[in-house]
């Protein structure tokens, strides 16, 4: 458990620059603009329990402090990676003390909320719903799937956008100019390295000044300027948002899937350069793109598939940076490929079936019939072997279990290969219809 405490100067500039007023806060004007709920919350000292769902460094933990702050509330911050149901008990227990005693409420922030499993979660409903304590949790997941229900449905979630670059400059320059907590005015930065500074933080504020105290602390220990301190501490690498396994994980890769079914190639490269730049394993990238294949292309261009295949193939053998033009390759193939969801269609209407009527017993006539018993038992008995009929079709014959003899799942599209196909299948059905032997007639 963590009580906030005095201002540290031996505290890193990010925490040092935390925003003591609402009108030092930087970007969320959608939360925080006149008359928004939250602002109004705060500005009226009217704490309620809430999640705050946003990026990294998008300033959840500084919210949650001008709200204690705003209501002279006591601040306790609870890390979810390193506390369980005996820590929340301690809080609360302080919580209730400090009510009895001081009549002073509690703000219990507990950061990477996500992290508490049910148990942990469900034990805070009790003092949510009594109002013992005024519980403020930060995530960067999705609430609705990472938080019970039953939390959710007493809280308010409030989400929390990545900083564009006017926010991040904005923190900037007070941190270079602050004369309390920042810089002092003592390094001079030109107008190009804060916007290289902004650009390169990607929406994390905190990323942003713990670069900028590094290279004040480079450019006072070799004597040169900010603007080359900044300039080597960046090149050893910026790193885009990715998040591995996060929202931000499933987002980029669903633009992309979704940019290949709109069948836009530049956006597809796009998604994919920005999930290759933010770190993302390229094997994984070409094992969605198979999927891909199959699941928006199918059997419209049946080479996408074989061309994803490759693809995969070349990332294994030749691996970065070469492998990962033959998926781009592969992206840009899909996304202007003709369009096919019938078969992904089909197969789930075939598994649906499959699990509603069990196990179907196979008709004695698809029955394989190797050893003589089986045939005495009629397995095998009337099957036509199609390469005997006319056009190697036996036309009126029925492979499914009679239940079934009527179901039709696959229904290919007229786009691409597919068309044809529809054009022989139904040729098919016709000499079907015209066949004086019917199964199950």
């Amino acid at each position: 458990m963590w009580l906030a405490m005095p201002d540290d100067p031996r505290r890193p500039l990010a925490n040092r620059l935390r925003p003591r007023r609402l009108d030092e806060f930087a970007g969320q004007t959608h939360l925080l603009a006149p008359g928004k709920p939250l602002r109004v919350a705060i500005e009226r000292g009217q704490p309620h329990s809430m999640v705050l769902w946003g990026p990294p460094g998008a300033g959840k933990t500084t919210l949650a402090e001008l709200l204690a702050g705003a209501s002279q509330a006591v601040f306790i911050r609870l890390p979810a990676v390193m506390a369980g149901v005996r820590e929340l008990r301690a809080a609360v227990e302080q919580a209730q003390t400090l009510w009895r005693e001081q009549q002073r409420r509690t703000v219990l922030f507990v950061d990477e909320v996500h992290r508490f499993n049910k148990a942990q979660q469900d034990a805070f409903l009790p003092y949510v719903e009594n109002g013992a304590l005024i519980f403020i949790g930060a995530t960067t997941e999705n609430p609705s799937f990472a938080l019970n229900n039953a939390l959710l449905s007493r809280v308010r979630v409030y989400v929390l956008q990545r900083l564009d670059s006017a926010a991040i400059n904005q923190i900037v320059e007070r941190a270079l100019h602050d004369t309390e907590y920042g810089l002092a005015g003592r390094w001079p930065l030109t107008g190009e390295e804060r916007t290289r500074l902004a650009q390169a933080a990607d929406g994390d504020a905190r990323r942003a000044l713990i670069w900028l105290e590094l290279a004040a602390e480079l450019a006072e220990a070799r004597e040169i300027s900010l603007d080359k301190a900044l300039a080597a501490v960046m090149s050893d690498g910026t790193g885009r948002r990715f998040d591995r396994g996060g929202d931000l994980f499933y987002d980029q890769i669903s633009a992309l899937h979704k940019a290949v079914r709109g069948s836009s190639p530049d956006a597809a490269l796009y998604w994919l350069a920005r999930m290759l730049d933010g770190g993302c394993d390229p094997l994984y990238i070409a094992r969605r793109v198979v999927r891909m294949a199959s699941e928006d292309i199918g059997n419209a261009d049946p080479r996408a598939l074989q061309l994803a295949l490759n693809a995969w193939e070349a990332q294994e053998r030749l691996g970065h940076p070469e492998g990962e033009l033959a998926i781009a390759q592969a992206v840009v193939y899909l996304a202007v490929a003709a369009k096919s969801n019938a078969v992904y269609t089909a197969f789930k209407a075939a598994r649906r079936d499959a699990e509603r009527f069990g196990t179907l017993e196979v008709p004695p006539h698809l029955c394989n019939a190797p050893a003589e018993l089986m045939r005495d038992l009629g397995y095998s008995e009337g099957y036509r072997y199609a390469h005997d009929e006319p056009h190697a079709y036996a036309a009126g014959e029925c492979y499914f279990p009679e239940p079934l003899k009527d179901a039709r799942y696959y229904q290919p599209t007229a786009n691409g290969l597919e068309g044809r196909i529809a054009e022989k299948l139904e040729r098919l059905r016709e000499w079907d219809r015209g066949s004086p032997q019917r199964r199950y007639a």
